[in-house]
């Protein structure tokens, strides 16, 4: 599920380990996902963390300000839904991010925001999978006019099982 509920259950091979993490300094916050995996990367899981990947890459290049936050929304939506996963993508693509950790501008199926200029937004998609796990990546971005500046400078792991 989106949110893990912590419990003593080790973590198996083969399991992927959704990490989300951020920070505060100065009254502003982050926000940051990485999926990573334990032992040897299943073949489950390069088709879930690929498609994910996707997504998030193709709303990145294509997030701007006026857009309305559904449209954005859609750009991953629409890639992950297209590999046969759209019931598993059960949030919203990002929220904006300042002051506190979720604020507006919301980028959802049901947002009715548009993405003005300078907003800092996340752009996390995902796909969650009861039984298995799920994978999430996620950057903040800067909405730029015509584009969207990624802010997050941590590595993200480049299309499992390809050179």
């Amino acid at each position: 599920m989106p949110h893990a509920i912590p419990g003593d259950r080790p973590v198996g091979v083969g399991e992927p380990i959704v990490i989300d993490m951020g920070a505060r300094l100065h009254g502003y916050h982050s926000d940051m996902t990485r999926t990573i995996i334990l032992g040897e990367p299943t073949d489950k899981f390069r088709e879930v963390y690929n498609l994910v990947l996707a997504g998030h890459l193709n709303a990145e290049r294509m997030l701007k300000a006026g857009m309305a936050g559904i449209a954005g929304d859609a750009l991953a939506r629409d890639v992950i839904a297209s590999g046969g996963y759209g019931d598993y993508f059960t949030h919203g693509l990002g929220h904006g991010i300042g002051l506190e950790v979720h604020e507006g501008p919301s980028l959802g199926k049901l947002s009715q925001d548009t993405l003005p200029v300078n907003a800092v937004t996340s752009v996390e998609p995902g796909i969650y999978i009861e039984g298995w796990g799920g994978v999430r990546i996620e950057d903040l971005v800067l909405i730029r006019e015509n584009d969207a500046e990624v802010l997050t400078q941590a590595e993200k792991q480049g299309e499992y099982g390809k050179a």
